[in-house]
């Protein structure tokens, strides 16, 4: 019997930090939209879809490059994407137009995928009990990405503008490109395949992995209500508040309290199975909008108004979060020689989740205001629930257990 050759032993905070650097891109100009609609005179309804739009790219980009993590040596093409990003976010922060920033959003959506070459990583790196909190440990480092990308943003907007924003955001993309070249080692594929043939592979996993779908629809109907709050937020706080981007991004900050939890799931997910953390997830994700429901209506001090929200925003990164971890825990535990096409098919739905959330939480901004915007985060909850709830079938894994194939690896 042969030992397993161990893998490359990249630290897992250092992946965590590149899932961080890379995921930020897509999130900077949540804050900032009711600024940007002031320098191109556009109404809320017209900005918000900046938002969309970078969604849409990273859909995109998650389809089209993710899938080469299993066919090329990773380092190289991580480190092709992030130079690439850092002069998307260049040209996004000299738009002339909105309709210029808008296809930039789309462009530096799609490169910002590299998050998701790098996530699938970390299972490679443990042991298959420890898969849950290896997953769990970068992906605090993606959702601190996610979160602290607003603050970032609202804050330095707030003191510069938000085209500087994006200037700064491009200058550490670039300075991350050397920085994967020292600390990663070269990463070969794990199998010998086409593009063509990996492309067609997506629809096989798809079609194959009951679990798989399951899990792609619940995750794209979290996200979907996610993206409600995170989308509308600025125009809340601008509406109501008369608050602007900075206080919009301190928001992240407070929410960063929540990616902490993303090891807790992972060994949570590990212990008692990924079904209950997600069903104790999805609970949290409804119990936060019950919170923030009435913001617009309740008469009370603004301090106590924002109290609520950080409460609200606390427990919504924390419910999201055990849904996100749970979901990738147990998708990445079908095929190891497949996990970055997984992730692909995976990620592709949820950010159409996500892209769908935020379109339609800026209708009903526009239409309801916020207690429109809750009512449909909610809505969407109440979906993904049921999909949970008819998910469970006889024989359905509750635990992540090595497959075939990673049995035959061991040997």
């Amino acid at each position: 019997m042969t030992k397993k050759p161990n893998p490359p032993r990249t630290p897992l905070p250092f992946l965590g930090v590149a899932c961080a650097v890379g995921v930020s891109t897509m999130y900077y100009n949540q804050p900032l939209l009711e600024e940007i609609g002031r320098t191109f005179g556009a109404t809320a309804g017209r900005t918000g879809f900046i938002a969309v739009a970078t969604q849409i790219g990273y859909a995109l980009g998650l389809l089209c490059f993710v899938p080469l993590g299993d066919i090329l040596e990773r380092r190289g093409l991580m480190m092709r994407l992030f130079a690439a990003v850092a002069i998307g976010l260049l040209l996004v922060s000299l738009s002339p137009t909105l309709g210029f920033l808008l296809v930039g959003s789309i462009l530096i959506g799609a490169l910002a995928s590299v998050t998701h070459i790098v996530l699938p990583i970390a299972p490679d790196l443990v042991s298959h009990e420890e898969r849950g909190r290896a997953i769990g440990t970068v992906m605090t480092g993606l959702l601190l990405g996610i979160l602290l990308a607003r603050t970032f943003a609202g804050w330095v907007s707030h003191l510069a503008g938000w085209r500087f924003v994006f200037a700064i955001a491009a200058v550490m993309n670039g300075i991350f490109v050397p920085l994967l070249w020292r600390i990663m080692p070269k990463l070969p594929p794990k199998q010998s395949l086409t593009y063509g043939d990996a492309m067609r592979s997506l629809w096989t996993l798809y079609r194959t992995q009951p679990l798989l779908r399951e899990s792609s629809a619940i995750g794209a109907l979290v996200f979907a209500s996610f993206s409600c709050f995170w989308t509308t937020l600025a125009f809340l706080l601008e509406s109501h508040y008369r608050l602007g981007a900075g206080v919009a991004g301190t928001f992240g900050l407070v929410g960063a309290a929540g990616a902490m939890v993303a090891p807790l799931a992972g060994r949570l997910a590990d212990k008692h199975g990924s079904r209950w953390v997600i069903s104790v997830g999805m609970a949290l994700l409804a119990f936060s909008y019950v919170t923030l429901w009435g913001q617009e209506r309740i008469h009370m001090s603004v301090v106590l108004h924002l109290a609520a929200l950080a409460f609200g925003v606390i427990v919504l990164d924390v419910g999201a979060q055990m849904c996100q971890v749970s979901n990738q825990t147990r998708i990445f535990g079908l095929d190891p020689s497949a996990r970055s096409r997984l992730n692909t098919v995976y990620m592709t739905i949820y950010f159409t989740g996500a892209a769908i959330g935020s379109a339609l939480s800026t209708i009903a901004w526009v239409h309801w205001r916020w207690d429109g915007v809750c009512g449909l985060a909610v809505a969407l909850i109440g979906l993904a629930a049921l999909r949970h709830t008819f998910g469970r079938r006889p024989g359905t894994e509750e635990h992540c257990h090595p497959t075939k194939e990673d049995e035959l690896m061991e040997a």
